[in-house]
């Protein structure tokens, strides 16, 4: 844990060097939000489901997907020496699934801020907040370390993303669906399918990297 806590600071540090990564984040989270306050009149009948998962898949991808891409050869190196594949996926995991919830819960208060998103279970709602930022966190993770080690990153990342990111986004879109609606339903199925996803990436994270670390 020692060295897990370590290379999360070093992310954490880095971070605040590339303020402007950080900032253009907030920046988008901002701008998309008013911009659909701006462009659609009727807020009573938007799809807020959509529109919600929609803006925070984009936050996320931009956020995340480029964690390993931003690191220079000698940077790679330097933490080859420091500490095991194992040490530096779950460091880059946890700090990712971090930054996502973040981002997520600005997300959430601009859009309570512009937009009114008519939440009627908060608890669910922040309940999913946190399982599609974990979720996210480890899928982007894991598809920007294997992308970083191919020429064409860019549509790697698509073409490995999709497939995995769309049983999340589904889960996800229904549990946000139950946080909207009046009823109270059943939600317990979605949360036990997003776990399993969590778990058996997680899994195939830390047996695989080890091996692309090494290339």
């Amino acid at each position: 844990m020692k060295s897990i806590l370590a290379l999360i600071r070093l992310e954490l540090q880095m971070e605040l060097r590339r303020k402007y990564a950080l900032g253009g984040a907030l920046l988008y989270v901002l701008s998309t939000v008013f911009v659909i306050y701006s462009s659609l009149q009727d807020a009573k009948e938007l799809p807020w489901n959509a529109l919600f998962w929609l803006v925070a898949l984009f936050i996320a991808v931009n956020a995340v997907a480029k964690s390993f891409a931003i690191e220079q050869d000698g940077t790679q190196l330097y933490l080859y020496q420091l500490a095991s594949g194992i040490h530096i996926i779950m460091a880059k995991i946890i700090y990712n699934v971090l930054l996502v919830m973040l981002l997520l819960s600005l997300s959430t208060v601009a859009f309570l801020l512009f937009l009114a998103i008519p939440i009627l279970h908060m608890g669910l709602f922040f309940c999913t907040i946190a399982l599609g930022s974990l979720s996210l966190g480890i899928v982007l993770s894991f598809i920007s370390a294997i992308a970083n080690k191919t020429d064409s990153s860019a549509v790697f990342t698509a073409i490995l993303g999709f497939p995995v990111l769309l049983p999340i986004l589904l889960s996800l879109i229904k549990l946000t669906e139950a946080s909207f609606s009046e009823e109270m339903l059943p939600v317990s199925h979605d949360i036990i399918i997003l776990l399993a996803i969590d778990t058996i990436l997680l899994g195939l994270i830390l047996i695989l990297f080890p091996i692309v670390w090494k290339d």
